[in-house]
């Protein structure tokens, strides 16, 4: 068998007692043609391969080169190194396949994350992005684990779909037609999209929400995991075209319900990371501290990534309302000496990234819900509260990025929900199937989205969302 092989971050989980193993991977560094460093991904660190002087020829060792891929054969044996407690002496070597040293991109030295997005192809097999896609793997593991150990009912909502979610009109659109002109046209001039693949307008879905209601209505509770598309011209390290979310619906749930389930959902993730990816990000951690040695003392976070994490796991959130918030921002000696981009005008405004996370860095110092916010900013299918002025929304703000989660309980009362959807222009005939979920057993039900790679970001100690997606879709860039 060929793959007879062992894992070289199992291996080095061993003592080293001579015992003969057959490892496979790519070669870091090949130093006075004696010791390889051989890495296979399931781990930072390398297994150090000692060649014996005069045991293989020239024409072998000269194809040894940095990402040549080989499977080896050796003994496990102490070393004679610092840095490392065991060697691999080889006894056979195999070159599975050659890399022209000259050519290859990434050479043993330290690069720009910059530079490394241009190579998204290779990046990987960098420590830094090693690390990343480890923890992201761990994540994206747990919140199946967190939702089954619940009972949840995973749910695949549909990509392409005819609604808005969000009302924010920012979609992809879908369509077979041909983008020449030639397409179908209305009386009007506009395209007819009866002629079109399914007979409508379709776009890439901005969210699962609406179907994954349908879903709670019947199962109780249900979980999405899935890509969202948003067509926004946003070139910033916050946002990206193509991303990830996960959406829980929840029947039987106020919004109370909602964020204590989005607190312990959020521990408990960060928790399984923290168990099982310790190595990485300690390593992350240090990395971090490193690029923010070169920022202004007043640039840099007071705790270390690791301390962060801990911190999150072992405080509760704070919770305040938007209008309390408001409160605070106005009367900070940041708005007083107008340090905000985007100035505290007072009740009713939307905010910005800078008043939440100088909500959650400078005043609190620890994550914010804030909830019960002014209608006028959100969505429809919010619940309306009984000041006639807020809803019963939530967001969930975290140190370094701002706003990690959004959710609300939903407006399950068919009246209201009518009437707010009239008022915002949304077509009630398209949204029939919706609104079939309050006329047939309807109950209180709420739900929230987190961004999957903001989450990412946050436990990793990345600072461009861009760095946490194997190939990230932003305006300009679909290379790969």
């Amino acid at each position: 068998m060929f793959n007879k092989r062992i894992k070289i971050k199992e291996l080095l989980a061993q003592e080293p007692a001579g015992q003969e193993v057959t490892v496979m991977g790519w070669v870091r560094t090949f130093r006075n043609n004696q010791f390889i460093a051989l890495n296979d991904g399931s781990t930072n660190n390398n297994i150090q391969v000692v060649v014996e002087l005069g045991k293989f020829n020239d024409e072998l060792l000269k194809r040894i080169t940095t990402s040549a891929s080989l499977k080896i054969t050796g003994t496990v044996v102490p070393s004679l190194g610092q840095g490392q407690k065991m060697d691999l002496k080889a006894v056979t070597i195999e070159v599975l396949g050659d890399s022209d040293a000259e050519k290859y991109p990434l050479q043993p030295k330290k690069h720009s994350l910059e530079f490394l997005r241009e190579k998204a192809h290779l990046r990987f097999r960098t420590n830094t992005f090693g690390s990343v896609f480890r923890v992201r793997h761990a994540l994206a593991f747990a919140i199946h684990k967190f939702f089954n150990e619940k009972g949840f009912v995973y749910m695949h909502t549909p990509i392409i779909t005819a609604s808005d979610a969000e009302g924010a009109g920012e979609m992809f659109r879908v369509t077979t037609l041909p983008v020449d002109g030639t397409a179908p046209k209305n009386e009007d001039g506009s395209v007819n999209f009866k002629e079109d693949f399914f007979g409508r307008s379709t776009n890439l879905t901005v969210s699962g929400q609406l179907e994954g209601e349908l879903g709670a209505t019947a199962f109780g509770d249900i979980y999405t995991f899935g890509p969202t598309f948003r067509a926004e011209n946003s070139n910033t390290t916050r946002h990206l075209a193509e991303f990830w979310m996960i959406e829980p619906e929840m029947a039987f749930y106020d919004l109370e319900d909602n964020m204590n389930l989005a607190e312990e959902f959020i521990k408990y993730i960060i928790r399984y990371a923290m168990d099982n990816n310790r190595e990485d990000l300690e390593f992350l951690a240090q990395r971090l501290a490193e690029e923010e040695k070169q920022l202004p003392q007043d640039k840099r976070s007071e705790m270390g990534l690791i301390e962060k994490l801990e911190f999150v796991l072992n405080n509760n959130f704070e919770r305040l309302t938007y209008t309390d918030a408001i409160d605070i921002l106005k009367e900070s000696n940041h708005n007083k000496k107008k340090k905000f981009q985007y100035e505290i005008t007072g009740w009713g405004m939307d905010l910005q990234s800078e008043h939440e996370r100088y909500l959650v860095e400078k005043h609190f110092k620890k994550p914010v819900i804030l909830y019960n916010y002014p209608a006028a900013i959100k969505a429809f299918y919010m619940r309306q509260n009984e000041d006639g002025k807020t809803v019963a929304a939530m967001d969930i703000l975290a140190p370094g990025i701002g706003e990690i989660v959004g959710g609300s309980q939903r407006e399950e009362r068919q009246d209201k929900l009518e009437t707010r959807m009239k008022e915002m222009h949304i077509p009630l005939e398209e949204l029939w199937w919706y609104l079939d979920t309050r006329r047939f057993g309807t109950v209180p039900h709420a739900g929230f989205g987190l961004g999957f790679e903001r989450m990412v970001q946050f436990v990793t100690g990345m600072t461009n969302i861009r760095d946490v997606i194997a190939f990230p879709r932003t305006p300009g860039s679909a290379e790969f």
